[in-house]
């Protein structure tokens, strides 16, 4: 399985030992905005900001709603009223949102989430912890994209395609875990699915295979695992040539 496994143990080890409250990230917000938002949201939050009174409420509430004001300006706007750790505040995000300025979801998303997080660690006193990943999540499961190929590059019969639908349809929700998407091409499987963030994703996904390979051993051991995207075609083809190429 190609993922950064140490890595992905130690992120659930530390969970499982930190005490709080978990906020998934649900949407799916590239990495990278994700990153350029939490950098402007830091920045902003060292300078100090005013708490905002009632008449700022108002006034930034109809600033949100212009079509005249900038994105930068609104960009500020939604970060300032995420920072400031108001119910009121809250409440204009999630109206901003039933009608967002198309270039600004996600990062209208992204206040959202902090808004929230912000209210609750002020109400509770409890320890809020964030976890986000480029494919989002659902009710306190992540979204991981998975590729499968065939062993040795080969098509498969159609016996073998029923076989990969009953067992991963049977296998993953056993283990609290939800297929969103199993697509079976000629030679792989896409697979996009929910999991609990603390379950073991490399005992989960290798049950799956092995369950398959009992049957004539048709699906590659080796397979890519991510939670930052799904692949575009000529993403599939560069990671089969890659597995391929490993195999020699």
């Amino acid at each position: 399985m190609e993922i950064q496994e140490d890595g992905f143990k130690m992120f659930i080890e530390i969970f499982q030992n930190m005490g709080g409250s978990f906020h998934i990230l649900e949407n799916r917000v590239p990495v990278a905005q994700q990153m350029e938002y939490f950098d402007y949201s830091h920045k902003l939050r060292k300078k100090k900001l005013k708490k905002l009174k009632e008449s700022d409420f108002c006034l930034l509430g109809e600033k949100l709603a212009s079509a005249e004001l900038s994105k930068e300006e609104k960009k500020k706007i939604l970060t300032i009223l995420a920072l400031s750790s108001e119910v009121r505040a809250y409440r204009l995000l999630e109206h901003y949102m039933q009608q967002p300025d198309e270039e600004l979801i996600n990062w209208a998303t992204m206040a959202l989430i902090e808004s929230r997080i912000s209210i609750e660690s002020d109400l509770s006193g409890e320890k809020q912890i964030f976890i986000s990943s480029g494919l989002g999540g659902k009710e306190g499961k992540l979204r991981f994209y998975v590729l499968f190929p065939s062993a040795r590059g080969a098509s498969f019969e159609d016996y073998q395609r029923k076989v990969i639908e009953t067992e991963f349809g049977e296998i993953l929700p056993k283990k609290d875990c939800e297929v969103e998407r199993l697509t079976i091409k000629e030679n792989y499987v896409e697979l996009v699915f929910l999991m609990p963030f603390t379950t073991n994703i490399r005992t989960v996904l290798e049950s799956a295979v092995s369950e398959c390979n009992l049957y004539g051993n048709f699906l590659s051991p080796v397979f890519t695992v991510t939670n930052v995207k799904e692949f575009s075609q000529d993403e599939v083809n560069q990671t089969l040539a890659k597995t391929i190429r490993k195999r020699k």
